[in-house]
């Protein structure tokens, strides 16, 4: 199966002719050998642009990759902007699968004789179709009050779960060899990678566990003017069925539309960085998709622009230290207090003690520096991360698979950061949020805030405080007389075994005496002696039993 599929991948590639965004000069002569030899995988499309072949490939692959040109479409500082235009489109434009067979698996799903008995319309033709799911609009009858709700119907891809299941077995078994051969295998884990990207990939191929995601941050932005999460109909959502409460916005990468309604594009970008910083520093709790395909403005939110989120099947969380160190970190970072960050680093056992810190420092410092004060515009993040990973292998820095899906998202906030306003300063944007953040997760606020937290579990345990404290103090009493009975028993060992000392010597000088009298004698006194050194071993014995 494996091989199968790695040859369907080549023979994708190849019939694409994806191999020509390798520079010839970078191929040894015996690979450019082999790729003229296999005639049969030539390049099939030799009348498209290689940006619109490089799109068809990855759409031909399946959703893993389709994955991969979503992330890379927000990268205008790596791609050419042809690239980037073609794969824009994997966003919520990759070929659908017939809107009959969508109405099929609601009904099914939903238990409808008919689509009409939920929906007064259900538009086959797809809103937004991607790589794990399409989109369809509908007008949906609420049981409850008998109004018509405008929704959409998100409906899982038919035979999805084989597709993903094949490159998940494939990358797997790469990830195993590259861990075991190369050089950075061990540090890079790319093994625990693959897993969690699995762990994600499954998430997202639930759409009752999206259901609950969405509902988790709809919570979390509760009148909130930044970030808006459309309502869940839970009562209408399966494992491969969801219905959504249908939104109407302006893409985030749409700058044209934007200005035209009149959005301030710099405070929107501002505001995109808060959004970010709130999910993960406030809620541990993130979209961690956020490609333009799944962001959105509100064309009516005026002077303060506000998102519109859709697509939650992937989302991240942290835990309290790693949310702590990261908070941490950002401030030194911003701070240029490089020496902080270099001790950060080895206090979190992501880089291993027995580092010199002061060389890491200033590695740090290296790479760092001169991308301060400079707006997103000028700054080459493709040399950036170079030189960190550079970095990270010198110092043996282990790569964190809890903080991929944070890493990822991190690109993408940056990368539409670069869209809307390219003289963002993220920095300047970020600085005050964290250092915000962390006086209230250090200062008086979060004493007061833990004691709130915890104060129903303390009325709870209360009344329970007496008996707790009188079973405890029992528990001790009784740990002490046990104590005391054992020290007592070990004394009268100690007695008994001296007494025993006393005895035996005794025992040996009698026998002793006997033997020199045994010799100078010639034997009379002699056996009265002996008999008198076994009544000794006798009572020495006795009184050695405890």
């Amino acid at each position: 199966m494996r091989a199968l599929r790695f040859y369907k991948i080549i023979s994708t590639l190849l019939q694409h002719g994806v191999d020509e965004l390798i520079p010839r000069r970078w191929l040894p002569w015996y690979l450019r050998v082999v790729r003229h030899s296999a005639f049969w995988l030539r390049n099939k499309h030799k009348d498209k642009p290689l940006s619109v072949r490089f799109r068809m490939a990855l759409e031909a692959l399946g959703p893993v990759y389709v994955k991969l040109g979503q992330m890379l479409s927000t990268r205008q500082d790596l791609l050419h902007p042809d690239m980037i235009i073609q794969l824009s489109m994997l966003q919520d434009r990759v070929p659908p699968f017939p809107g009959q067979v969508a109405q099929e698996i609601v009904c099914k799903a939903l238990e409808l004789d008919a689509i009409t008995d939920l929906f007064a319309d259900f538009n086959t033709t797809p809103l937004a179709s991607a790589s794990i799911a399409q989109v369809h609009t509908a007008t949906l009858m609420r049981p409850d009050n008998g109004l018509a709700q405008e929704v959409v119907v998100k409906v899982l891809r038919p035979g999805i779960n084989l597709t993903i299941d094949a490159d998940l077995e494939l990358m797997e078994a790469v990830a195993g060899v590259a861990a075991r051969y190369l050089p950075d295998g061990k540090r890079l884990k790319p093994v625990e990678v693959i897993k969690e990207y699995r762990k994600t990939l499954y998430d997202e191929l639930s759409l009752d566990r999206e259901a609950a995601n969405a509902i988790q941050l709809r919570r979390n932005f509760t009148d909130s003017d930044l970030l808006y999460i459309p309502e869940v109909f839970s009562e209408f959502t399966r494992n491969n069925v969801m219905v959504m409460e249908r939104i109407y916005g302006i893409p985030v990468n749409d700058v044209v539309a934007l200005e035209a309604q009149g959005i301030d594009l710099k405070t929107l970008a501002e505001r995109g960085v808060e959004v970010f910083f709130t999910q993960v520093f406030r809620d541990s709790f993130f979209h961690a998709d956020m490609h333009p395909g799944n962001i959105f403005v509100d064309p009516n939110s005026g002077a303060k622009p506000r998102f519109f989120a859709v697509d939650f099947g992937i989302v991240g969380t942290l835990n309290k230290e790693d949310k702590r160190y990261l908070a941490a970190n950002f401030i030194a970072f911003f701070n240029r207090d490089y020496r902080k960050v270099a001790e950060l680093h080895i206090d979190s056992g992501w880089v291993p003690s027995h580092v010199n810190v002061e060389e890491f420092e200033s590695a740090i410092r290296t790479v760092c520096e001169p991308i301060f004060e400079k707006p997103l515009a000028d700054i080459s993040f493709a040399h950036v991360l170079l030189n960190l990973f550079n970095t990270a292998r010198r110092f043996e820095m282990e790569v964190q698979p809890q903080l991929v899906l944070l890493q990822k998202t991190l690109l993408y906030v940056e990368g539409l950061g670069r869209q809307l306003y390219p003289q963002l300063d993220l920095w300047k944007t970020a600085k005050p949020f964290l250092e915000r953040w962390m006086h209230e997760q250090m200062g008086w606020r979060a004493l007061y805030r833990n004691v709130k937290e915890q104060a129903p579990f303390w009325a709870e345990k209360l009344p329970e405080m007496p008996g707790l404290l009188y079973d405890t103090l029992q528990k001790i009493q009784r740990g002490n007389q046990s104590q005391q009975a054992w020290v007592e028993r070990i004394l009268i060992h100690q007695r008994q075994a001296a007494v025993s000392r006393w005895w035996s010597l005794f025992a040996a000088s009698l026998t002793v005496s006997a033997v020199a009298l045994f010799v100078a004698t010639d034997y009379v006194v002699a056996p009265y002696i002996v008999g008198a050194g076994a009544l000794v071993s006798w009572i020495q014995a006795w009184f050695s039993k405890p």
